[in-house]
């Protein structure tokens, strides 16, 4: 044989197994893509024990204190809401 027909050998001999494998296929990739966060972010409320006068009553005190407690609670659901649409994933197509 001569190097000709031998380096041609090779090459085919090297080249051969490609043949043998399967066929390359496509998969989908699924990558989440950042988007900015659209959420607005609610205005904090007036507290009523921030207005109250010097010299109020316990019940008036107690009263204001109460209020406030429902009012913050109202307002963290929201803050809580729109911290969770910006962080909350997409469902899957």
């Amino acid at each position: 044989m001569t190097a000709r027909a031998i380096a041609v050998a090779l090459v085919l001999l090297v080249l051969l197994p490609g043949c043998a494998t399967t066929p390359a296929q496509l998969q989908p990739v699924h990558v989440a893509v950042p988007v900015p966060c659209q959420a607005v972010v609610p205005d904090r409320p007036v507290m009523p024990t921030e207005s109250l006068q010097l010299g109020v009553t316990l019940f008036g005190f107690v009263t204001a204190a109460q209020a406030e407690i429902e009012r913050r609670e109202g307002y963290e659901q929201r803050l809580l809401a729109a911290l969770l649409g910006c962080v909350t994933p997409a469902p899957p197509r």
